[in-house]
């Protein structure tokens, strides 16, 4: 008898595996295989195309904004340097003949001169006497026989001037040389 039981028993779990396996889908046909393949393609070419115009539009703004900070890079110290260029103007106006007044007005034109160069970063290069000599930011002009010790700044010429730690002008100095010992 446990051979008919195995059989059944057999059959009852195959016909239970049959009602339970999800229907088996039939395979895509050719056709619809190249149909999604192009629309695949189709969606990459038009993510492709979005991202090379985002690029694009990416790099013209870069460049706008290059030209601009080119264009416009002086603005604030020319704008600083509108009241010095007013005061010059009302000094040169002045016809009272006041020697005091003028010098006023000089002081006044320096001073606006000064808050336009701090405002944009401009730094003096002022040498004292018995410095060393810095061949960056100072210029010998002549050098001259002195007490000092050679290679040391005697006087400055013309003050010189720094941009944000990069030499505009350097200060021109007479520089101290060794007596010949002839």
């Amino acid at each position: 008898m446990q051979p008919e039981n195995n059989t059944e028993n057999e059959a009852q779990v195959n016909a239970e595996i049959e009602t339970t396996e999800p229907a088996v889908e039939s395979e895509p046909t050719v056709e619809e295989l190249q149909t999604r393949i192009a629309e695949l393609e189709g969606q990459l070419k038009d993510e492709q195309l979005r991202a090379l115009a985002t690029e694009q539009n990416l790099r013209r703004r870069h460049q706008e904004e290059i030209e601009n900070a080119h264009k416009f890079a002086g603005q604030k110290f020319a704008s600083a340097m509108l009241p010095v260029k007013d005061y010059l103007e009302m000094a040169l106006q002045d016809q009272s003949g006041n020697f005091d007044a003028l010098k006023m007005g000089v002081q006044m034109t320096l001073t606006e001169l000064q808050k336009a160069f701090d405002q944009s970063n401009v730094k003096e290069i002022d040498p004292k006497a018995g410095d060393k000599l810095d061949p960056h930011q100072h210029q010998a002009l002549q050098s001259v026989v002195s007490d000092q010790e050679p290679n040391t700044v005697v006087s400055v010429m013309k003050k010189g001037y720094t941009l944000a730690d990069r030499v505009l002008r350097p200060a021109m100095v007479t520089v101290a040389k060794a007596a010949d010992s002839e």
